[in-house]
């Protein structure tokens, strides 16, 4: 039987991708931690961190892959309408902190809850020197949606994302689609398929296509600074 490799065991050096497990698809090895540098190598080489309280750090790099191709992303015309009339109002990089707390705030489908203290100390960080940002989605001056990721370049890997009212995540997300393609981003990594990635026109690549597109994309300078949003944008 496979034994999960650990990362003190090779000096902190990931191993490749395609060495992940199929079964649980995509782990690919544990351990280390999540400082900085190290989680800056693993987003760049395809991987991501993904674990409970209760377990070790562990790395996962799933086979196929879920993104969303900026060129074709089109808003759908529900989405469309909602963006006009929704009353939404969106922000970049203004209020990080409270996007990851609700992001990893306890819901229906515990999808917040892997989103550890330790995570969200480990992306704020990231946050502070330009690396991680987020996307915050406004309602009568309260915050009702966004997202947040990890841009290496001209490649922006997607980590989470909350909605306090129906569909504001959608609309976070089309409007960061938006955003990229301005700034010659060419794909989102959404990690791994769900319906409602699916629904926003999410598809799934094999991972060797989603790695070779990355070192392309991750090599690509891009300002690593707090982001704005074009200002037309910011109220559609």
């Amino acid at each position: 039987m496979k034994q999960l490799p650990w990362l003190e065991d090779s000096g902190g050096v990931f191993p490749p991708a395609s060495e992940a497990f199929k079964e649980p698809n995509g782990l690919l090895c544990a351990g280390g931690d999540l400082v900085p540098e190290i989680l800056l190598s693993a987003y760049s080489q395809g991987i991501f961190p993904w674990f409970d309280d209760d377990q070790p750090i562990l790395w996962w790099s799933p086979d196929p892959r879920m993104v969303i191709e900026l060129d074709a992303f089109e808003p759908s015309r529900s989405l469309r309408k909602l963006l006009r009339r929704g009353g939404f109002t969106f922000s970049l990089d203004t209020s990080f902190a409270q996007v990851i707390q609700s992001c990893a705030a306890p819901r229906n489908d515990d999808a917040g809850t892997w989103i550890t203290g330790e995570m969200q100390n480990a992306y704020t960080a990231l946050h502070d020197l330009g690396f991680a940002h987020s996307v915050e989605v406004w309602q009568d001056g309260a915050l009702v949606g966004g997202l947040y990721g990890v841009a290496i370049g001209k490649q922006f890997f997607g980590e989470s994302m909350f909605s306090k009212v129906s569909n504001a995540s959608k609309a976070a997300l089309s409007t960061l689609a938006k955003q990229l393609r301005r700034w010659d981003f060419a794909l989102v990594d959404c990690q791994v398929a769900n319906p409602h990635l699916e629904s926003l026109g999410a598809v799934e690549i094999a991972r060797s296509d989603f790695l070779d597109r990355i070192a392309v994309a991750c090599s690509r300078p891009h300002a690593q600074c707090r982001w704005t949003l074009d200002a037309d944008l910011s109220k559609p």
